[in-house]
């Protein structure tokens, strides 16, 4: 993409996306409170996919225990999550944007993507675009506009559902100013709270903090980027690189809290065995191991271990289990494992990750 004055970022959102996708599928199912997740059983241990609108009226939404979103809405239709079926009507959104005349598209995962364009009505080209996907698939999407791809992606909240926003630097500070820091693409709780010890609660408050106080806080090189994030600046080409991932990760919540040891060993290596799986796809060594471990009834640790590369099954195994064997705390019951086997990136790679995984 070249560097005109005309170059627009634009952030496409697929509106209740998995809940979409099951709706197209049932018809009989719009309008009413969809929730997607486990295996569409609220009896066992699951976390809510996804939620329509009408589902998070009274409160539902992702991550949330599937038998709490249950009792919220007793006459909510629930569903098993079927990750195929959602790949493939993200594949067809995908190429509808591609198809858009000049537009480079940068994926971000199943329901988003950044689309960049030369454009000099960019409200234009956004309707365009969610007419052509509206027509191909069936889904609505919200469309952000930015000048970067921070305030693009920031700008499609204002959008929803189904609508149009621009975030620019002229009207940045008007819009965002006085709103909290936690409405930022990048800022968790965790960090938030980092922020208020300082002071600094609100976007304008980010935006104007020194620079060594944000350096002092969260390291050279992270402290400037919030600095950045709160003037909502930053990269302004979308990059359509494929990305690649850094690691592969499984986690498997039990029905019932694993307490003997054989059978958690019997876990881990089920895990090991997925995830190396996915490794061997792609070509490349371990480097690093992280464990993820949620005690009952939910506490959750995860613990890291560096280890020489190595693509040998066998010993990338022997090394999890002797992480887990070290630092798993005995005599307490288990709800979930969890394991990500890290590799190195490959020269000129743009990291990404796997949108179908999560927890991690």
């Amino acid at each position: 993409m070249s560097g005109s004055p005309d170059l627009w970022v634009l952030h496409v959102d697929l509106d209740q996306f998995i809940a979409a996708v099951e709706v197209l599928r049932r018809p009989e199912l719009a309008g009413r409170p969809v929730i997607v997740g486990g295996r569409g059983d609220p009896t066992e241990r699951a976390v809510v996919s996804t939620a329509s609108y009408e589902a998070r009226e009274f409160g539902v939404g992702s991550g949330m225990p599937l038998r709490i979103a249950a009792r919220k809405v007793p006459d909510a239709v629930i569903l098993p999550v079927d990750a195929e079926a959602y790949a493939a009507a993200s594949a067809e959104v995908m190429a509808t944007l591609r198809a858009h005349p000049g537009a480079t598209v940068q994926v971000l995962g199943w329901d988003e993507a950044f689309v960049g364009l030369d454009s000099d009505d960019p409200e234009r080209d956004a309707r365009e675009l969610q007419a052509a996907v509206l027509a191909r698939t069936g889904l609505h999407c919200s469309v952000g506009i930015g000048d970067t791809l921070v305030r693009a992606k920031v700008a499609t909240g204002f959008g929803k559902p189904a609508g149009v926003f621009r975030l620019t630097a002229d009207n940045w500070a008007a819009v965002m100013g006085d709103r909290s820091v936690i409405e930022l693409w990048g800022v968790g709780s965790k960090v938030a709270r980092r922020l208020a010890v300082h002071g600094i609660r609100t976007v304008g408050e980010l935006a104007a903090a020194d620079e060594a106080v944000l350096a002092g806080e969260f390291g050279p090189r992270m402290g400037p980027w919030y600095g950045q994030l709160g003037r909502g600046e930053g990269a302004r080409v979308v990059d359509d690189t494929p990305w690649v991932a850094r690691g592969h990760s499984r986690e498997t919540t039990f029905q019932r809290d694993l307490e003997d040891p054989a059978d958690v060993e019997s876990a881990l290596r089920e895990l090991a065995a997925r995830v190396l799986d996915d490794v061997a796809a792609e070509g490349r060594p371990v480097i690093g191991l992280t464990l993820k471990v949620r005690y009952a009834p939910f506490v959750t640790k995860t613990y890291q271990r560096r280890i020489p590369a190595s693509s040998d099954r066998d010993d990338v195994t022997a090394r999890m289990l002797q992480l887990a064997e070290d630092r798993i705390e005995p005599g307490r019951a288990i709800r979930l494992l969890g394991l990500r086997a890290e590799m190195p990136m490959p020269d000129g790679a743009r990291e990404g990750h796997t949108p179908t995984r999560s927890g991690w």
